[in-house]
């Protein structure tokens, strides 16, 4: 045992190990500068880019080139390392034909996930910074990638959204938004006065508001509740701005009402009694 020990050149292994080792390092670090290149230069290209499409379109792309980057590097990168382990490229990119055939009905996910991000890129469906609902989930775009986009919910939450999954998209981000706003008012209150009120406030608010495109105005009555008589008033709006507009109406709307001595609608209770 000592004998066989003794037969084996340490020094050898140990300088064989260490330029491996030394080999292992340089790629790890080319690796990372070339991809901190990469995505600076990535990056400068398409802050250029801004001036010709919209910042959206452009963050898009651009977060698109750095995923593409990065599977490119990650590939040549493993190349390398086959390399200093003596692998054959060509021998191993063989087995690798045998094996994925043998897990290519695994990989229908992985194939349909970079098709369908592949046509949302190409028709242009959705773009970072986008309200959008996919997957049964509303947020705001945060990058769009071969295979999943994020999608930043309300609450905060990020969703990572398989591209495979977003079979029908709801972009609330593209041209002008609506704001809608339904007040309730009492059975017994004028329509024609309580729908002037609510004319009023709606000029003065237009007159004021910037991120209004048309109106706001008074449609009419919209439904007959138990105890109340529901008035709509909607406005086309700046995208994104909608909720903000929303929230102006109602304040403003429920102090003109209270100024004008109409209260808010609440149930009546009627009670019979029957005399024996």
């Amino acid at each position: 045992m000592l004998d066989w020990l003794d037969s084996i050149n340490w020094a050898d292994i140990l300088m064989k190990t260490g330029i491996i080792m030394f080999k292992l390092l340089a790629i790890v670090i080319v690796y990372y500068i070339v991809k901190s290149i990469g995505n600076r230069t990535i990056e400068r290209i398409f802050n250029r880019k801004k001036k010709d499409m919209s910042n959206g379109r452009a963050m898009t792309l651009e977060s698109i080139s750095k995923n593409i980057l990065a599977y490119f590097l990650l590939f040549i990168f493993v190349g390398f390392v086959f390399s200093i382990f003596n692998f054959d490229i060509t021998t191993l990119l063989a087995g690798a034909g045998i094996v994925g055939l043998a897990i290519g009905f695994g990989a229908q996910g992985l194939v349909s996930d970079v098709v369908t991000g592949f046509f949302i890129l190409l028709e242009q469906q959705i773009d970072v910074g986008d309200y959008v609902t996919v997957a049964s989930k509303d947020g705001v775009v945060e990058e769009v990638g071969l295979r999943t986009t994020k999608l930043r919910g309300f609450d905060g939450t990020l969703h990572y959204v398989p591209n495979r999954e977003i079979t029908n998209v709801s972009n609330h981000s593209r041209g002008s938004m609506q704001a809608l706003v339904d007040i309730s008012i009492p059975y017994d209150t004028n329509i024609d006065k309580a729908t002037q009120i609510l004319q009023e406030v709606c000029e003065r608010i237009a007159s004021e508001d910037e991120t209004l495109v048309e109106g706001p105005n008074v449609i009419g009555v919209q439904a007959f509740g138990s105890s109340e008589i529901v008035l709509r008033v909607i406005a086309k709006t700046r995208n994104g701005e909608q909720w903000g507009v929303e929230r102006n109406l109602r304040k403003a709307i429920k102090e003109a009402l209270d100024l004008s001595g109409i209260d808010s609608p609440y149930p009546h209770q009627v009670n019979i009694s029957k005399e024996a």
